[in-house]
């Protein structure tokens, strides 16, 4: 229990995906304009990073060495492709703000590290633990940058007005600098409450 907690908790803290190990940014930045863009680009990540542990984890032995690359790739793909549908189907707003980012998913180095650094070498169990970790620290990371943006660049969460129609917002974060700017922000924001709590024990 202990294992699987530490695995788990990983993925937020040690070993968050944006934060600390600074992987699949792209759709970081670009999608990050809104908390409803970065939550949904999260929990589809979630789901591809999930699906392809599961079958990777299960089928890993019967993978010759020579294709285990293209292989994974493969894996990675076919549940993109199945969110990418589910999105079109359920929510086509949100498919048309992401756009070609949830494609993408497909080459974000962060699922193909875990399929090849994690869910290959260990059993199912803790590869599905693994990839829940994973999943939601890198949607915590979206969702917060995200909430940061949008309510200092457009005055909104989750499209809900929070400040009246004259009131002024910093424009430079709804924009890709505010991007970088916030990311920044948030990665030295975390860095200094955890050299703190470091401090304290």
């Amino acid at each position: 229990m202990n294992e699987a907690l530490n695995i788990f908790t990983r993925g937020f803290v040690k070993e968050n995906p944006v934060t600390k190990m600074l992987l699949g940014l792209c759709p970081v930045l670009a999608v990050t304009t809104t908390a409803i863009n970065g939550l949904g680009m999260g929990l589809a990540t979630t789901f591809v990073l999930l699906g392809s542990n599961v079958v990777i984890a299960l089928a890993s032995k019967a993978i010759p060495s020579t294709v285990r690359i293209p292989s994974f790739i493969l894996v990675i793909a076919t549940f993109v492709t199945i969110v990418d549908l589910l999105i079109q189907a359920f929510s086509p707003e949100l498919n048309q703000s992401l756009g070609i980012f949830i494609p993408l998913i497909v080459v974000n180095c962060m699922i193909l590290g875990r399929a090849e650094a994690f869910a290959s070498r260990n059993g199912l169990w803790y590869s599905i633990i693994d990839a829940i970790g994973m999943g939601l620290g890198f949607t915590f990371a979206l969702l917060l940058l995200s909430i940061f943006r949008e309510v200092l660049g457009a005055g909104t969460i989750f499209n809900i007005p929070l400040v009246g129609e004259d009131a002024s917002t910093i424009l430079v974060f709804a924009l890709p600098p505010g991007a970088f700017a916030g990311l920044g922000l948030i990665i030295a924001g975390l860095n200094s409450l955890e050299k703190k709590m470091g401090d304290k024990k």
